[in-house]
């Protein structure tokens, strides 16, 4: 990495992380705590910021440790004698900073790290943490996903650090350098593009590749991804020359070949609607696994096999609603988490235009109608969009519920109608354009809406992101909230409810749901 780019990381990671610690003078050396997100209050330390992480993995098999080193460019943002990062599933075996051995230990989900030295405010830091990383001590808690023949990270929302150590919160965006050493016949590929091509290595008896990727754009770490198993990597040409490559199951590559190449036409529909894509690459990763969700890992966006095998009016509009994270969520990302419905309310609004347009289900309005039925129920059993319910301990679904997809799309769909249809992609435009690469806020769309409108929008918006209940719906005086469910039907993302990709219960799919578990695309 440069040091013009390791320069742009830190930048960002600071304009970033200052909406959430701005003081009249920083403290020389802070608590004992993590950054303070007001739903996950422990993970990340406000005294570092990271650059950039060069992680090297070496891969024995899906139930066994791999064996890493963590590498990390880091500026000091105080002072201190200490600090932490976050790590959990995995031994660490030595620290180094700066190329000197430092003191550590581990207590609950944190590495704490003590140089033999004091560290000044502004200090570039090297930190080196040589560990294990442990697939199989995370199963459903997310980070490692085993797959029949390998792995593949699935870090949303805190569990990148059940992977490698890493100030793991979204306001600290860096680059990634990925360097994995797989025995002869396994593949890995990383988000990026490849760095040179793969080295033989290991001896005659027991050959092994290292396969390098590194990422031309910063990444929040809950995006990092890393495929490694018996796959395929096929390459096509997306509009204006992108290049692309899907990570497929070898024995798939021909079943999956149809789903595979709708993408360069979603990625030109996106493009019409919201400008050029944000990165150097994208494509599909498809694991044979039961995840229970698909994820937007940046540039390489993970599928399960057996939701692409499905319908193509059922599965197209979820390939739109990943692709629409590239823009809303990864390259534009939340200085905190209560403002995830900026990824989870964009992302659900292109799903509802494009499945509409597409022919591929209802219209966007009977869409919208649906979740305003729900949304003020929603909004009381989880939280207003813009100030999500704490999640309660060991929800698999955690913040990723219906108030920040639905709830999240209708604060969008109501915007519309407000300021007309040309000043909301006029805004659309602006709002991926001018963050891009960055951290934003809530306070920061109210603001750009504001402006593009020419007029304040807060009072309109206010009731939408942080009511109770939903307000009326412009333009729909019809529109009535549901005060209750029907009878034996769940609120989506409750226990119990039975869901469709999307997170939505299976009675408002668009048409019936293909032979096969419905899982929860985030």
């Amino acid at each position: 990495m440069t040091r013009i780019a390791f320069r742009k990381a830190t930048a960002l990671a600071a304009a970033a992380c200052a909406v959430l610690f701005t003081t009249a003078a920083q403290p020389q050396e802070p608590p004992r705590t993590g950054l303070g997100d007001r739903l996950y209050p422990a993970l990340g330390d406000p005294r570092i910021h990271v650059g950039a992480y060069d992680i090297t993995l070496d891969y024995h098999g899906n139930d066994k440790p791999l064996d890493a080193v963590t590498r990390m460019e880091a500026r000091a943002v105080t002072g201190f004698d200490r600090f932490h990062l976050d790590f959990t599933h995995g031994t660490v075996r030595k620290v180094t900073v700066d190329g000197r051995p430092a003191a550590f230990r581990t207590t609950g989900e944190w590495l704490e790290i003590t140089p033999g030295h004091h560290v000044e405010a502004g200090r570039p830091l090297r930190i080196t943490v040589t560990h294990t990383s442990d697939p199989s001590g995370t199963d459903g808690q997310g980070g490692w996903v085993r797959t029949a023949d390998g792995l593949a990270l699935a870090n949303q929302a805190v569990a990148a650090h059940h992977v490698f150590p890493c100030n793991d919160h979204p306001s600290d965006k860096a680059f990634f350098t990925f360097r994995i050493t797989t025995p002869k016949g396994i593949t890995a590929v990383a988000g990026g593009l490849p760095a040179g091509r793969p080295a033989s290595g290991g001896t005659a008896r027991a050959a092994t590749t290292t396969w390098t990727y590194t990422t031309a754009h910063p990444v929040a770490t809950e995006l990092a991804q890393v495929s490694i198993g018996r796959s395929t990597v096929l390459h096509r040409t997306g509009p204006h020359g992108l290049p692309m490559r899907d990570v497929v199951p070898t024995a798939d590559r021909t079943v999956l070949a149809d789903r595979l190449a709708l993408t360069p036409a979603q990625l030109s529909w996106m493009e019409g609607q919201v400008g050029p894509f944000p990165f150097e690459t994208y494509g599909v990763l498809a694991v044979n696994t039961a995840t229970g969700f698909e994820l937007e890992t940046q540039t390489l966006s993970l599928f399960e096999r057996r939701l692409l095998v499905a319908p193509v009016a059922y599965v197209a509009p979820l390939m739109i609603h990943e692709l629409a994270h590239q823009w809303f969520g990864d390259s534009v990302t939340p200085a905190a988490w209560s403002d995830v419905w900026l990824n989870e309310g964009h992302a659900t609004w292109y799903e509802w235009r494009y499945r509409g347009e597409k022919k591929y289900g209802d219209s966007l309005d009977a869409q919208a109608k649906r979740a305003y039925q729900i949304d003020a129920l929603a909004r009381a059993a989880y939280g207003p969009p813009a100030r999500p319910k704490v999640p309660p301990a060991g929800s698999k679904l955690g913040i990723f519920r219906e108030n920040v997809y639905g709830g999240g799309a209708l604060v969008l769909y109501a915007l519309r109608h407000e300021i007309g249809d040309h000043a909301f992609r006029e805004l659309e435009r602006a709002w991926v354009t001018e963050h891009r690469d960055g951290n934003v806020t809530t306070h920061d769309f109210v603001a750009l809406a504001s402006r593009v409108a020419g007029r304040d929008l807060s009072g309109f918006l206010n009731g939408w992101l942080y009511g109770a209940k939903p307000p009326a719906m412009p333009g729909h005086p019809d529109w009535k909230p549901l005060t209750k469910l029907p009878v034996a039907t769940a609120l989506p993302g409750s226990p119990g409810a039975a869901t469709r990709p999307g997170g939505r219960p299976a009675g408002r799919a668009q048409r019936p749901a293909p032979a096969v578990p419905a899982p929860v695309r985030r």
